[in-house]
C-alpha cells in the first residue's frame, strides 16, 4: 500500500516544476489557471523568481499547490498511474489544501484563491520582527513540552508548531521569548537552528488570520474526498466537509501533527510514500520516523518514470 505527501512551506524554490513545464501542455495550462485566479503572473515568479517574490507567504503557498497539482495531473492523466494504490493522502499544512484538491475535495482555483488570502493573513497577523520560529533537533515532543511549561512562568508565546519527526520538533512564537528559550536550550546542549520564515506560524499568533480566513473558507464549497484524507490537527482521517472546513481555519494557529499522521498512516499497512512537490523534506521527515518505509520525491519527468516502474513490480 502507498501514501501520497504534499509538501508544505520551506520547500519552494525557483525554477521547481520547470521541467514539467517545459515537457507537458497539462501543466502549461494549470499554471495559466493559476494566473488568471491571481491575476498575475504566479508562474513567472515559480519558474523564473525573484527569490525574494517567491519567499513571499501569499506567493509561496499558492506556488507550492501550482507545483504539487501539476505532479500529480502529470501522473494520473499523462502516466496512467493507478491512484487507487494510495490509499491515503497527506499533506503538511499548506499541503493539505493539494491533498483536498487532489482527492476532488476542493477546486483547484478555489484552493489558490484561499491559499493567497492565507498567506496574506497569516503574514499580516504578526508585525514584521516580532515573531520566530525555531527547530529543535534532537529532541522528542514530550521532554520538549515539559521544558516549555517550566518556562511558562515568563510572559510571552512560545509553543509547538511542527511535530515533523523523531528528534525534530519546530516552536514557534514572540521572538523574545523564543530566543530566551532558545538560551535554556543551549545550557543544556540541544541543537537549534532559526527558520528564516517571514512570521510565527502555527501558534496562537495566528488566530487573527484565522478569524479573518474563517468566513472565506466556510463560504467555499468543498466535497466528500475520493481518498482518504489525513487531517493535521486531529492526525486522523477526516471526510465530512464541514469538518474539514473548520480543521483548517483550526489549522492555522494549531500544531501540525505530522510525526503523528506519518504513524496513523503506517499502522494502516502503509509501506512506500510518494512525495509528490517541490523538494523532499517530507520523505527526509518520513525516514527520520519509520526507517523501514520506501520514500520516492517527485519532482522531475525521470522520478515519474522510476515511480511507474515501482509501481509496476
Amino acid at each position: 500500500m502507498y501514501s501520497l505527501l504534499f509538501p508544505g512551506q520551506g520547500s519552494q524554490q525557483v525554477g521547481m516544476g520547470k521541467d514539467l513545464y517545459d515537457n507537458f501542455d497539462l501543466v502549461k495550462h494549470i499554471f495559466k489557471e493559476a494566473d488568471e485566479c491571481l491575476n498575475y503572473k504566479i508562474s513567472k515568479i515559480i519558474l523564473e523568481g525573484p527569490s525574494e517574490k517567491l519567499q513571499l507567504t501569499e506567493n509561496t503557498q499558492p506556488a507550492i499547490l501550482t507545483v504539487s497539482f501539476s505532479i500529480f495531473t502529470i501522473l494520473k492523466k499523462e502516466f496512467g498511474i493507478d491512484l487507487n494504490k494510495f490509499s491515503y493522502f497527506a499533506g503538511h499544512s499548506l499541503g493539505e489544501y493539494s491533498g483536498l484538491v487532489c482527492a476532488d475535495s476542493l477546486d483547484f482555483k478555489d484552493a489558490i484563491y484561499l491559499l493567497h488570502e492565507r498567506g496574506k493573513a497569516m503574514q499580516n497577523a504578526v508585525p514584521v520582527g516580532e515573531g520566530m520560529m525555531l527547530a529543535v533537533l534532537a529532541m522528542q515532543i514530550n521532554e520538549l513540552k515539559d521544558l516549555i511549561g517550566q518556562q511558562n512562568e515568563d510572559k510571552g508565546v512560545c509553543e509547538i508548531a511542527n511535530d515533523n519527526a523523531d528528534g525534530q520538533v519546530i516552536i514557534s512564537g514572540e521572538k523574545k521569548k523564543i530566543m530566551s528559550f532558545q538560551s535554556e536550550l543551549k545550557k543544556k546542549k540541544i541543537k537549534t537552528i532559526p527558520l528564516k520564515v517571514s512570521a510565527p506560524f502555527h501558534c496562537s499568533l495566528m488566530k487573527p488570520a484565522a478569524d479573518i480566513m474563517s468566513e472565506k473558507i466556510k463560504n467555499t464549497n468543498f466535497k466528500k474526498p475520493s481518498h482518504k484524507i489525513i487531517n493535521n490537527v486531529t492526525a486522523q482521517e477526516v471526510t465530512e466537509p464541514d469538518e474539514i472546513k473548520n480543521l483548517l481555519i483550526k489549522q492555522i494557529f494549531s500544531t501540525v501533527k505530522w510525526r503523528e499522521s506519518i504513524i496513523n498512516i503506517s499502522k494502516s499497512g502503509v509501506k512506500s510514500f510518494v512525495e509528490i512537490g517541490p523538494g523532499k523534506a517530507l520523505s527526509g521527515m518520513v525516514k527520520r520516523t519509520m526507517k523501514d518505509k520506501s520514500c520516492f520525491p517527485i519532482n522531475t519527468v525521470d522520478d515519474i518514470k522510476d515511480l511507474k516502474y515501482e509501481l509496476q513490480k
